[in-house]
């Protein structure tokens, strides 16, 4: 009962014609900020930061800065979908069969499941923050770097089943994005490192650049060199934008998997949008009956993935308000705004500002609902996109990649940084290799590394220190469960091969 009155007290908050005002505009600005390749979530929150402070009511400025932080996770799935381009790096994993939906003319479909999956991703994980958040927190709160050293690991060798055809090809991809995340600055010591001399790379290598380079411009370079071999989209509006009911049978279970994984990580450090998307799709390309079929347009690859996404962007927000502590960049701009207010986070914020906890939790069912009547009517014109003339929107995309680009840092040089990816993405595409684990062990591996010399570091150079912790052992050991029940249904399938 009482989280019922709390439910209703959120919802008359977040019902007030000004929070439903800017909740809308919030989701908007998002949806349209995502569809831009390299301007994301950070970036959109950033410039508008100066408006939202402006508003006087913090709850409504919450609101709005969330609204715009959910909203982008729907719109970087829109161009990963139609143009192969992530707009957000959470929908990298999208472009893996989303793009090939709209190759064989089911990008209606594809973007009609995508909008429904985050909608109800967004209902379960704002249910979810409701009645677990004190829970979860806690748990979260007992990862230390141990742990998280684990986590990350784990990531990194799930990351290595997005790859389409070879094992050994998607080590190789991995181990390629932890070597481009290690450019720039040590985290720890401030010693630059891998940038051969050149001050740009000093900073590192913005995952917007290799993202636009590689997914975008690399599909480009190789559809123009070789035009005979790529088909051309189909664009039949009629059949493409209503789902079957095959496609919904297909995507209800990847939905609540999706879900489950996007709600519980989310509420990880380190987890977050990303994370949650690849480990979605790995696990529905585990359990798939027909696994062949993911990177060539199977609906479960966007299904599960975008509710993960969708979920870890809303549960994120409880580590930020329970125990002040950011998981994602957003959530670091989302502390420093309730600041700025004058709000401290903590357990405290839910009996001291419960206008603010409980009409945030309301406003996101609110939000999601909006995306939904949003974009559900705009399917087909964003499909309409795909009418425009090849060389006419290829030109849209190299001009909104270059950009993108140079609005990321205001930089020429990021500029100038997407010719060799475009060129790395050409020759991954030659060589049968999928970027998308390229852009898993860039993400990851950074964390990694960070975690790593954490652990290392309160050890003492002590490697045992993982197998003393019972949440690092667990997790090595669901390691090995994972680890050798795929070879074992990699063997089952060789030898049932070699049977027909």
């Amino acid at each position: 009962m009482e989280y019922l009155n709390d439910v209703i007290y959120g919802f008359s908050v977040a019902s007030t014609s000004a929070n439903l005002l800017w909740c809308f505009l919030g989701v908007f600005i998002g949806t349209l900020a995502g569809i831009l390749p390299g301007v994301g979530a950070l970036a959109s929150i950033s410039i508008l930061l100066p408006l939202i402070l402006k508003i006087p009511d913090p709850t409504t400025g919450i609101i709005f800065l969330t609204g715009i932080y959910y909203g982008t996770q729907y719109g970087g799935s829109i161009t990963s979908i139609l143009m192969n381009i992530p707009g957000e790096p959470s929908s990298a994993v999208t472009c893996i069969d989303g793009h090939q939906m709209t190759r064989k003319g089911k990008a209606g479909a594809a973007l009609s499941i995508t909008a429904l999956s985050s909608f109800f991703a967004g209902t379960i994980a704002t249910f979810i923050i409701i009645f677990l958040a004190k829970p979860l927190a806690n748990i979260a709160y007992l990862f230390g770097p141990i742990e998280y050293t684990v986590l990350m690991l784990l990531g990194l060798v799930a990351a290595v089943s997005l790859n389409q055809g070879s094992t050994l090809k998607g080590i190789a991809m991995v181990l390629t994005g932890i070597l481009l995340g290690m450019i720039g600055a040590d985290v720890n010591s401030g010693i630059i490192r891998f940038t051969f001399g050149i001050k740009g790379l000093s900073d590192g290598i913005s995952f917007g650049i290799i993202a636009m380079g590689i997914f975008g411009l690399g599909e480009i370079v190789y559809n123009y060199f070789h035009k005979e071999l790529v088909k051309l989209i189909k664009t039949n509006l009629s059949l493409s934008l209503h789902l079957t009911k095959n496609d919904m049978k297909e995507s209800i279970v990847p939905i609540i998997r999706g879900t489950a994984i996007g709600s519980i990580l989310g509420f990880l450090p380190g987890g977050g949008t990303i994370i949650s998307s690849f480990a979605s799709y790995s696990v529905e390309k585990y359990f798939s009956k027909n696994p062949q079929q993911f990177g060539k347009g199977a609906i479960a690859g966007v299904a599960g993935p975008e509710s993960a996404n969708n979920a870890a962007a809303q549960t994120s927000l409880v580590p930020m308000l329970i125990l002040g502590l950011p998981v994602t960049p957003v959530m670091s701009l989302c502390l420093a705004v309730l600041m700025i207010y004058g709000i401290t986070p903590g357990p405290q914020i839910i009996t001291q500002q419960p206008n603010l906890f409980w009409g945030l939790i309301a406003s996101m069912y609110i939000g999601n609902f909006f995306l939904l009547i949003l974009n559900l009517p705009l399917v087909g014109i964003w499909i309409s996109i795909l009418k425009i003339p090849r060389k006419i929107l290829y030109s849209i995309v190299l001009l909104a990649c270059v950009t993108g680009a140079y609005y990321l840092n205001n930089s020429w040089f990021d500029v100038l940084l997407l010719l060799p990816f475009a060129i790395l993405g050409y020759i991954f595409r030659l060589l049968g290799c999928e970027p998308a684990p390229m852009a898993m062990g860039f993400v990851v591996g950074a964390l990694f590394e960070e975690y790593l010399r954490r652990s290392l570091a309160i050890s003492r150079g002590d490697w045992y220190i993982f197998l003393e912790k019972p949440i690092s052992l667990t997790l090595i050991l669901f390691f090995f469960i994972i680890f050798f029940s795929k070879m074992l249904h990699t063997y089952m399938q060789q030898k049932k091969q070699e049977t027909k």
